[in-house]
């Protein structure tokens, strides 16, 4: 059995947001319990099958939930002692999975499993339709959604803009800005059950006549700071973009034009405002929708609050990361052990669909319907650093393909072998998998999971694992990590310091130094070999940061979050050059982050142990 190794900040983070808690707020449980809480309660997901006729008469998740507390559930189990057996098997596996941190689930996982709360998703998708009734039941799920530690998505494009009528009062519409404002303001007031604060994404249509407004919210006023916010665009106005030609706006209450614009004015503002920012992002709906795997149940129109998983109304995901560092060893890639961890997480976050206690009926229905799912990766860069391949080279983009071709291959099998165990996804007839199906697509494949895979930013599960950050390039050999409760984190490369360290070069105020400059690339005091991988985050062009976006992508069957970064000097020519790339290269949505654009941070370098210097919150989705 793996041992748990664990750094000081992982340590730390742990204690501040995952361990048990008694009610004066001292740690009353181990990283180890967390680990075998979790473990034991995501593996009685699998007495659900094995003990099929016993527990027949059961009617919902939640009576589930309440017979394995009870005596009853441990007779059941003693009486069969070959299930019993299975399950034990399973938490086990589970278990090494996590404690080695070669697999992590996503928080609302590890803080919620096998303690009341129990709701272990991290992504939902809220209807918001043209009427009060509609956009307050959403504004409800959404705080309890924000109470256990998730995000959820909203397409507000169904409201009607600004100074539209309202026949039934004789008066005159907020538009779709005013209700934003009132969930950012709930959303403020919950933090997450003290563990976070609650994180949105906002989408508007470009075609909506509020488009302009949408665009300069964040430059104009200081709100929506709970908001990640994005344009969704559709491939007829890239296309108009590109030709310099008008495009129409539409009133979704009456579906009739507005008005005309001129496509090229409105992208060019949506960059000024990202270059300013860092909103809005965009994202690519006719993309998104290539890959809908039931198009008959509806188009994807909104994604969870990072951009990683696109969502039909009231639908939910989990999600969980392999950390490739794990995966590369003595300059090669350990595919049999990849494989391995890739089939156990998949077997993991199916059972998470069984033991999720859902905020709504209306999530519930559509998640174990579709059981959707999505396995990700963190600790890319790492991966790289330690296969000596520098992240901005076309070698490094190869290797994501690479990678994420085999990841996709096995977790498909993976899915297609627990459907033999558990039957398909109910929706599967009607899905893209099914020759029968209008939508079929050229595969046949019955599986358990409607999606399979995902890439998020893995923020706090990264500094658990010890690992960089999804697929980012590493931020800097040394930075501070701000939590919300004002705690800071300081982190410090381990690779880096192991290469400084092997060719005698390591020392504490050259480090200092090295932390105060960020990069290392003008430094010709250090082997070129070093310089050469040890590359950081403003170290890289935009394009190579699509391309391994786009690289991803292509196997990807959800999205794929990543934040392109651009020096202080970056023009709005840059971002329009590197959202045009990454629409060409087919990624589902892109967001970019100018160093020194926002006056909040996440992270940011330390220069010496009392003084800060204030960079950038680049990755502000890891809140």
């Amino acid at each position: 059995m793996p041992k748990l190794k664990l750094s000081n900040n992982a340590i730390k983070i742990l204690e501040k947001r995952y361990l048990i808690k008694d009610d004066n707020g001292k740690v009353i449980e181990k990283p180890e319990d967390l680990f075998k809480r979790v473990a034991n309660n995501i593996a009685l997901a699998d007495a659900k099958y094995l003990l099929k006729e016993e527990i027949a008469n059961l009617e919902s998740n939640e009576e589930y939930f309440e017979l394995v507390k009870t005596k009853l559930f441990q007779k059941l189990l003693n009486k069969n002692k070959k299930v019993k057996k299975k399950i034990e098997k399973t938490e086990k596996e589970f278990y090494n999975l996590m404690i080695s941190l070669d697999f992590l689930p996503n928080s609302p996982t590890l803080f919620n499993a096998g303690r009341d709360l129990q709701q272990l998703a991290a992504c939902f998708v809220l209807p918001v339709e043209d009427n009060l009734d509609s956009i307050f039941k959403a504004l409800h799920y959404a705080a309890k959604i924000s109470k256990s530690g998730s995000g959820t998505g909203f397409n507000f494009s169904r409201l009607r803009p600004k100074n539209d009528v309202i026949k039934s009062v004789a008066g005159f519409s907020s538009g779709p800005l005013s209700f934003m404002k009132i969930f950012d303001a709930v959303t403020e007031q919950i933090k997450l059950g003290g563990l976070r604060r609650g994180a949105h994404m906002g989408i508007l249509r470009v075609d909506h006549p509020d488009i302009e407004e949408f665009v300069t919210i964040k430059s104009r006023e200081k709100v929506l700071e709970n908001f990640n916010i994005s344009v969704a665009v559709t491939d007829k106005f890239m296309n108009a973009v590109l030709k310099n030609k008008d495009y129409k706006l539409i009133n979704p209450r009456t579906q009739s034009e507005v008005k005309e614009e001129n496509a090229e004015k409105i992208f060019e503002l949506i960059c000024e405002e990202a270059n300013k920012t860092g909103d809005p992002g965009i994202i690519f709906l006719d993309r998104i929708n290539k890959d809908n795997p039931i198009p008959e149940l509806g188009i994807l129109e909104a994604t969870d609050s990072c951009g990683e998983q696109p969502l039909l109304p009231y639908e939910s995901a989990n999600l969980g990361s392999i950390n490739l560092s794990n995966m590369a060893k003595n300059g090669n890639i350990n595919f049999n052990k990849l494989k391995t961890t890739i089939h156990n997480a998949i077997h993991f976050l199916d059972n998470v669909i069984d033991m999720c206690h859902y905020p709504s009926p209306e999530t519930k229905e559509i998640v174990h319907a579709n059981r959707k799912i999505g396995l990700g990766v963190m600790g890319f860069a790492d991966m790289l650093i330690k296969l000596k391949i520098p992240y901005n080279s076309e070698k490094a983009v190869k290797t994501a393909e690479k990678i994420i071709a085999f990841i996709r291959k096995e977790a498909d099998n993976a899915s297609a072998n627990l459907a033999r165990e558990r039957m398909t996804f109910p929706n599967w007839d009607n899905s893209i998998y099914n020759r029968k199906s209008k939508h079929f697509k050229g595969k046949h494949l019955p599986l358990r999971n409607a999606t399979r895979l995902t890439l998020a930013p893995t923020g706090s599960i990264s500094i658990i694992a010890n690992t960089s950050f999804g697929i980012e390039p590493l931020f800097a050999l040394s930075f501070v990590r701000a939590l919300d409760d004002g705690t800071e984190l300081l982190i410090v490369d381990k690779n880096f310091k192991e290469a400084m360290e092997k060719k005698k070069l390591y020392d504490k105020d050259f480090m200092k130094y090295i932390a105060k400059k960020g990069t290392i690339q003008n430094m010709e005091s250090i082997p070129k070999d070093i310089r050469n991988t040890f590359v950081v985050s403003y170290d890289i062009s935009p394009e190579y940061h699509v391309k391994i976006q786009a690289a991803f992508q292509k196997y990807v069957d959800n999205a794929v979050s990543k934040t392109v970064t651009l020096p202080e000097i970056a023009t709005v020519e840059d971002v329009k050059n590197t959202f045009l790339l990454a629409h060409k290269l087919g990624c589902k949505g892109i967001s970019i982050y100018r160093f020194g654009s926002r006056d909040d941070q996440v992270l940011f370098l330390r220069a010496m142990k009392e003084e800060q210097i204030n960079l950038t919150n680049w990755l502000r989705h890891l809140r």
